[in-house]
């Protein structure tokens, strides 16, 4: 019988807390409508003071799907969102939704190389983007298949008097006009106002059931280049509903969440798009983190829930303290996607009123899989506990069937309902993802039914850690490779592929080295030609052209040459140690 069998982690749940959460039928459509009718009068979206309410939300979002609709958008399809944060990449998340079509969400600040890859893999004949990018999607080759490109001006879900400033003809004005629209029409592209002109789409149009595929949502994975993860209706669902049940005392139709993560990353997208949406917050939306506009939003409405990395936590703790600006508004502090330092929960702690928790998940979890409990005995350095309905093991990394006991080392195994069901298009790197309970020895318990912790297959997460006799997951390395810096992942072998095409490079590994924030710096061991010499800075701005700017190397270092095995594999992790010692 598996160490694991009793699920110990069940003893440190706080009161109150579930074992077990009933997975629901439900599609994500059904929500947002529950939404829109249970909170009809509440603000469901704030954006620099401008409100819009779930009534007219709601609203927005019929409109939105009869117009993609019209475009010729339907079951199945996907459709790219490129969008920041704004009121907008709501509306067409549940617009796309609602007609049973597959959102694809991108990251609005890739380059074109980078956007280029994901559209060849997902094949998305529409595109939802910001204006500014309008041009670069709208010239992608048209083998791609990318028929239709929706130019979204962000400006437009300001308030008039804000908007009125942009237009003044003074450089502060057009400075920021420019870093928020393109300013006119993109030409060529259907302007996303004209779709909230349709009338509403018709009630019997087929709506999405729970297993359909909602989402695709680019990762690194466990190894090499980014692939799309898919996941469900049902998935993204009881992932916000098993974090919603690991609260204690959230209101409904009270809570006020901060979406200072961008909703493009899993992170921010269950927070906020899902979350959020299910409990009738107000969603307060920032294009971008800066610390003035949080602080300016926070003395009218302040937050009750802000998810973010630690960065982010940081950056707020020392804004709120030169600004003399109270953050004990803020209920659930929940961190994510990077280690959190103990120094900066204790820094928090004392300068607010409320508990700061780390958790762990992944963007093939949906994403979360472990939060610390948040009441007096989380335990800063860990990871937390499995949440409710989901189970985890600890193995060997090279044999999954043989487990570890508490306290051992190994790789990390998850299964529960909101795990994904694989890569798209990418059977192979599904099948080395997923595991069946066949090889997970002595996987099944009492507790494990179809609609609990034991259906599906085990997950591998690639991440080395250990757990404690009463459930605490503790991360103590990586299997995979992938860089972690100010919470978002970047792939070594992305990296080393864009700055291999410079002719002065020609040998390289990238690797993470610590920083002093719990993140990583993404550093380059390079060998140069002969005779040439280190310019840090022209082989920046050679990345730049082709990586969105947190994969470029903040820091690089020339060697002679690379550590590699018997078969020619670069060591990374001799090289991290080399990197170090420098």
């Amino acid at each position: 019988m598996s160490v694991f069998a009793d699920k110990p982690w069940l003893s440190s749940y706080s009161p109150g807390v579930p074992h077990l959460i009933d997975v629901p039928d439900d599609s994500l459509v059904d929500v947002i409508e529950a939404s829109a009718t249970t909170y009809a009068n509440h603000v469901a979206l704030e954006f620099f003071g401008a409100t819009t309410s779930y009534r007219e939300l709601g609203a927005a979002i019929d409109r939105a799907a009869e117009g993609l609709r019209r475009l010729g958008v339907s079951a199945g399809d996907r459709v790219a969102i490129v969008l920041p944060n704004c009121p907008q990449h709501i509306i067409a998340f549940y617009a796309v939704l609602r007609l049973g079509a597959i959102v694809v969400e991108h990251n609005p600040l890739y380059t074109p190389r980078e956007l280029l890859h994901q559209f060849e893999d997902h094949g998305a004949s529409i595109a939802i983007v910001w204006d500014k990018l309008a041009a670069t999607i709208a010239d992608f080759p048209s083998a791609m298949g990318v028929e239709t490109v929706v130019a979204v001006d962000v400006t437009r879900a300001m308030p008039f008097g804000m908007r009125a400033k942009l237009r003044m003809p003074v450089a502060a004005a057009r400075t920021g006009r420019a870093k928020l629209t393109l300013g006119h029409p993109a030409p060529g592209a259907v302007v996303w106002a004209s779709l909230l002109k349709s009338g509403p789409i018709a009630a019997e149009h087929p709506r999405p059931q729970a297993d359909d595929v909602a989402l695709l949502q680019y990762t690194s994975g466990t190894t090499g280049t980014p692939k799309g993860a898919v996941l469900s209706h049902r998935n993204l669902l009881v992932n916000s509903l098993q974090g919603q049940a690991w609260l204690p005392g959230p209101k409904p139709g009270a809570e006020v969440f901060y979406g200072v993560l961008p909703m493009f990353h899993a992170f921010g997208l269950t927070l906020c798009i899902t979350s959020a949406m299910s409990m009738g917050a107000r969603l307060v939306l920032f294009p971008a983190f800066d610390p003035e506009l949080v602080l300016k939003a926070a003395r009218h409405n302040p937050p009750t829930f802000l998810p973010a990395v630690p960065p982010i936590y940081d950056r707020m703790l020392t804004a709120a303290d030169a600004a003399g600006v109270s953050l004990a508004s803020i209920r659930f502090a929940i961190s994510g996607a990077m280690a959190l330092p103990p120094a900066l929960v204790e820094r928090w702690e004392a300068g607010t009123e409320s508990l700061l928790v780390e958790g762990y998940g992944m963007t093939e979890s949906s994403p979360i899989i472990a939060v610390n409990p948040v009441a007096a005995n989380r335990r800063a350095g860990t990871v937390g506990l499995p949440l409710p309905n989901i189970e985890i093991r600890v193995v060997d990394p090279e044999r999954p069937g043989v487990q570890r006991g508490f306290d051992e080392a190994g790789e990390l195994l998850v299964r529960g309902p909101q795990v994904f069901s694989g890569y798209w298009n990418r059977p192979s790197e599904s099948a080395e993802a997923l595991l069946g309970a066949d090889v997970v020895a002595d996987s099944v318990d009492p507790l494990d039914t179809a609609d609990a912790a034991g259906s599906g297959p085990w997950l591998r997460t690639g991440d080395i850690v250990t757990v404690s006799a009463d459930g605490f997951i503790s991360i103590v390395d990586r299997a995979k490779e992938l860089i972690v810096t100010g919470g978002f992942n970047v792939s070594p072998t992305e990296v080393e592929g864009a700055l291999l095409a410079h002719p002065d490079v020609l040998d390289i590994a990238v690797v993470g080295a610590p920083d002093a924030d719990g993140s990583e710096v993404v550093t380059a061991a390079v060998v140069l030609a002969p005779g040439v010499e280190l310019d840090p800075d022209a082989l920046r701005t050679f990345a730049k052209t082709c990586l969105t700017p947190y994969k470029v190397p903040r820091r690089f270092v020339q060697v002679d040459e690379l550590p590699r095995s018997l078969i020619g594999k670069v060591l990374r992790r001799q090289v991290q140690q080399q990197i170090i010692g420098k």
